[in-house]
């Protein structure tokens, strides 16, 4: 079974790699652990320079989150586990690596703001759901 794993830096993302290693029957799934980081935004001017530091600090948080994300997955038995990293707009990012890795199965965590924090924000986990051609698990 090949799962695409939403990871970033919360409890609900280690509890998803958690689930998803169950869910692949302990160690037989073939893991993609995925994290997207979004647009640097600034607010006014900003130089070149400055907007090069952003990124770069980005990049290497991004690229601890995936270290920190893959380290878990092998400590607990997720033996065949590939990291990506994207930037863009996380869900539809998710479901774009989903299909161009012929995932079998999302698996993400929610970061539960409930009704209020949808209509105000949106949900990442909501949008996945509805987009995703293959099933999604979200996980607390």
């Amino acid at each position: 079974m090949k799962i695409l794993i939403a990871v970033d830096d919360s409890d609900m993302a280690r509890h998803a790699i958690e689930f998803a290693a169950r869910l692949g029957h302990e160690g037989s799934a073939n893991a993609i652990l995925l994290n997207v980081r979004p647009q640097p935004e600034a607010y006014g001017e900003i130089s070149e320079l400055d907007y090069a530091v952003i990124e770069r600090t980005q990049r290497e948080r991004q690229q601890r989150v995936l270290a920190q994300a893959l380290e878990h997955a092998q400590r607990i038995g997720i033996q065949s586990a590939s990291v990506q990293a994207t930037q863009g707009f996380p869900a539809d990012d998710i479901v774009r690596v989903a299909r161009e890795n012929g995932v079998d199965h999302i698996v993400m965590g929610t970061h539960g703001r409930g009704a209020a924090g949808r209509i105000l924000m949106g949900s990442v986990a909501q949008r996945v759901v509805h987009l995703s051609p293959v099933p999604v698990t979200l996980v607390k």
